[in-house]
């Protein structure tokens, strides 16, 4: 279809706006998107770059939908987040009012009567996230069906941020449920800008249903990349490596060079944990204050309050004013920001995917090419270093990340995981829904054929309902119908519910009275101490333990807190492709001087370990099965060996391995045995496992379903079996494995005699 059939499919008001804001042409996606979209049954699924009109490519077709109907419908956009709501607000605000449809945005910001003004009237545009879905369904039982009775589509923006992870099956059950109870399927549609398989996101979109997939050319522009290596200096005998506040001076380096390539342009610098944001907006606020020049670097994560990050996201959208923003992943997803000159990643990417959402920000101008700059810090090589550090592995699994972006692979969408801590609350807000449920219409309305848990079998659901029953979450009337019990009630009456994840406990830091934001429980803080926080320094007056304040005033000097955070888990493409970039000589041409030369190192350590057919490291009663999986491939592993009395556990090359009292010989034949053996069931391979509670709810659930779900979400076991299979073989008769790891004087790994 051209470009003009398109437009000519879309409602004359519409195509009015477009022709009084000068567009140009309909781009490709919307091109492909618009006659899928007007059919109105299909579920599509529509991936293109960030900012290549993907949120036009869904509602410029769905909004001529609405106005073709004799009564105005509804569509329900659904968001990861709040800003992205308001975003959206905003761009679709000014066409809606041009074609009389109203638009509302949904949540805890938005004012009640602007709320009571849609429940009165529920048509055109409810912008909305997945936690004040809920609440609606939860609170308005007996309205939802009134509520959704014109719901012509269902739109989910960033889809990839929802699939695998607790809030995307939580929405999966959202949309099920409203389309049980209105009796009719709605078509989803879904956008996102990174999806490594689309099959698996039509999939997730609508498990088992025929999704249309709109694959458009990206017309992404050049990229330019650079990773600069910064070694942190051996310390000094009798002294910590870092500096007297906790500060590593290669850190202050990269900021320095942040400094002065970054001033007088738009980018944004993604450290790999908000306790890094803080680190680097602190050190670059103080260059600017020491250079007596305007501050160009502001802070946003999700820790900090509303109005601060705000501010950053307004400083990065006036023109005419640089700004830098120092960010976790709350400015990766979709929220307007305009074009930014170049992007920063510091440390290894959390994934291929991750950096390539971020790099969708920088090369939006026309002719402008995308520009990537990488920061890798490694500890000087000395005596002590550890096998990472000889490896250089947060180097090389850096180049490995960007090698797979330039060839453009990145990770398929996780989509597999069972998630039942999610049904637990499912459960809870469906029984408040109906004002109590049968249990074989629950089973049908959440694990049916169609439902989201559909993997659950009346067996195990009738266990899950005896132990909510025995945790007092559910009760069963004389008529055998569940309601909530004395602690479900108490759970579906706090705001807290309403979210499928676990969020930490927070205290509220606060200055003079305004709100700077929050911290998580576990960071420990007394009165006097000082802290780096949303980019400034204080000192901590008052620690309020009952009302979860921590009252802080301006101070100078102070270290940041220490946030908790995670880098993700590591697929095993990036693994492999690490293993390439060891076994090689070439350069690598985006590395620095500095960056290649400890690539170089890293090889030198991988030939002398004869890293590439070794399996087996040791180094006394501690060893290393050098596997090159995935992270969730080496906890299987880890936790096949534990099964069998080994002390092992996933690592950063693979699965370390404790033999105890064992010989190394009496490990390798456990390993070949393994391998020869039918895989236990999850229930007798975790039997004795800790700390498998990860989600909100998975302390509710009985042990065999809280097993079944830790495994459907960590473990990959067909990956360990394959591997424990590939190298049995050698378990006995292979090389002999070195006995032992040591370094000389230039820090070089001594080979065992």
């Amino acid at each position: 279809m051209s470009a003009t059939d398109a437009f000519n499919q879309l409602d004359p008001r519409i195509q009015r706006f477009l022709w009084s804001e000068r567009w140009e042409s309909l781009r490709d996606v919307q091109i492909q998107s618009i006659p899928l979209v007007l059919e109105g049954h299909r579920d599509i699924v529509i991936a293109a770059a960030t900012a290549s009109g993907k949120t036009e490519a869904a509602f410029l077709p769905a909004l001529t939908r609405l106005l073709s109907s004799d009564r105005l419908g509804l569509i329900v956009y659904i968001s990861p987040l709040k800003a992205l709501i308001n975003d959206q607000f905003g761009r679709l605000d000014r066409l809606c009012v041009e074609l009389d449809i109203p638009v509302c945005p949904w949540h805890g910001d938005i004012s009640a009567a602007a709320k009571r003004r849609f429940l009165a009237s529920p048509n055109g545009v409810l912008l909305i996230t997945p936690e004040s879905l809920e609440a609606t369904l939860c609170n308005r039982g007996t309205s939802v069906a009134r509520i959704f009775e014109r719901l012509d589509t269902f739109v989910i923006d960033e889809l990839h941020a929802f699939i695998g992870s607790e809030r995307g099956k939580q929405m999966q059950s959202l949309l099920h449920r409203i389309e049980t109870i209105i009796e009719r399927t709605v078509p989803r549609i879904g956008l996102s800008a990174t999806l490594g398989d689309m099959q698996l996101a039509a999939d997730f979109l609508r498990s088992g249903g025929e999704v249309a997939i709109v694959d458009a050319d990206s017309g992404e522009s050049r990229l330019l990349v650079k990773v600069k290596g910064y070694e942190e200096a051996k310390p000094e005998p009798g002294t910590s490596p870092a500096d007297t506040e906790g500060e590593g001076m290669a850190a202050l380096a990269i900021a320095q060079h942040l400094f002065r390539v970054l001033r007088g342009s738009n980018n944004l610098v993604f450290p790999n944990s908000r306790r890094e944001v803080e680190r680097y907006t602190l050190h670059l606020n103080q260059l600017c204050e020491g250079e007596r020049v305007p501050n160009e670097f502001w802070p946003h994560h999700g820790n900090l309050s509303t109005a601060i990050r705000t501010d950053t996201e307004a400083a990065l959208k006036q023109k005419g004013r640089p700004a830098t923003a120092v960010c976790t992943n709350t400015l990766e997803l979709g929220i307007d920001i305009g074009a930014v000159k170049s992007v920063v990643q510091i440390g290894p990417p959390p994934s291929v995917a991750s950096l390539r959402q971020r790099l969708g920000r920088s090369g939006r101008r026309p002719g402008e090419p995308a520009i990537l700059r990488g920061y890798v810090i490694e500890d000087a090589l000395s005596k002590t270093a550890t096998l990472a550090t000889q490896l250089r592995l947060d180097t090389v699994r850096t180049a490995a990340t960007i090698s797979l972006l330039l060839e453009g692979w990145f990770e398929p969408p996780v989509a597999h995981g069972a998630h039942l801590s999610t049904l637990v609350q499912q459960l809870l807000s469906a029984i408040a829904q109906y004002g109590g449920l049968s249990a074989p219409k629950a089973y049908g309305l959440l694990c049916g054929a169609t439902g989201p848990f559909s993997g659950l079998t009346k067996t195990e659901f009738l266990e899950l309902l005896q132990q909510l029953h025995a945790e007092d979450l559910i009760m069963m009337d004389t008529s055998r119908l569940l309601l909530l019990g004395v602690k479900g009630e108490q759970f579906v009456n706090h705001y807290s519910f309403y979210a499928a994840f676990a969020s930490d406990d927070e205290f509220r830091v606060v200055a003079g009275g305004s709100l700077l934001g929050t911290l998580p429980v576990s960071q420990m803080l007394r009165a006097g101490q000082r802290i780096v926080f949303a980019g400034r320094t204080w000192l901590v007056d008052d620690v309020d333990d009952a009302e979860k304040v921590i009252h802080v005033s301006a101070a100078k000097g102070g270290a940041p807190p220490l946030f908790s955070g995670s880098g993700g888990r590591v697929h095993p493409q990036v693994r492999q492709r690490m293993r390439e970039i060891y076994a090689s000589e070439a350069a690598l041409p985006y590395l620095d001087e500095v960056a290649q030369r400890f690539v170089d190192q890293g090889r030198a350590c991988f030939r002398t370990l004869d890293l590439g057919t070794q399996w087996l490291l040791e180094s006394g009663k501690d060893g290393t099965l050098v596997t090159w999986l995935g992270d969730s491939a080496n906890e299987a592993i880890g936790c096949l060996l534990v099964s069998r009395g080994v002390d092992a556990s996933a690592g950063q090359l693979g699965v370390d391995v404790s033999r105890g009292e064992r010989s190394w010989d009496e490990i390798r034949a456990c390993i070949n045995d393994l391998a020869r053996s039918e895989v236990p069931p999850v229930e007798a391979l975790l039997a004795d496992a800790k700390n498998l509670l990860r989600e909100k709810w998975d302390w509710a659930l009985p042990r065999s379903l809280l097993q079944k779900s830790y495994a459907s979400l960590n473990l990959d076991l067909d990956d360990a079996m394959s591997w424990l299979r590939r190298v049995s073989t050698r378990a006995i008769e292979g090389k002999p494995p070195m006995s032992s790891l040591g370094f000389d004087e230039a820090g070089r790994v001594l080979p065992s005699n």
